[in-house]
């Protein structure tokens, strides 16, 4: 059975308090190359069936309507999994 999956960002302007705490500590860890973390959600979505485009589509509508809080985050991706 073929998985969507869907990743859920918080938008840029909003405060990210578990990014910062992970940010914070990277320096500490020895993880200098990196300037920032921002921490996000991914889904997983199991199809009964085929991934058509049409799944796929109903993935969005699904992702705008019950995955992501259009106030604070945005939807970063949907494509089915490799």
């Amino acid at each position: 059975m073929p998985t969507i999956v869907v990743e859920v960002m918080p938008k840029p302007e909003v405060l990210d308090p578990q990014g910062k705490a992970i940010d914070a500590r990277l320096p500490e860890l020895g993880f200098r190359e990196f300037s920032s973390v921002r921490q996000g959600k991914r889904f997983e979505l199991t199809v009964d069936g085929e991934a058509t485009a049409e799944v796929l589509d109903r993935a969005k509508q699904l992702a705008a309507q019950l995955l992501a809080n259009p106030s604070t985050e945005y939807i970063a991706k949907v494509e089915v999994a490799k």
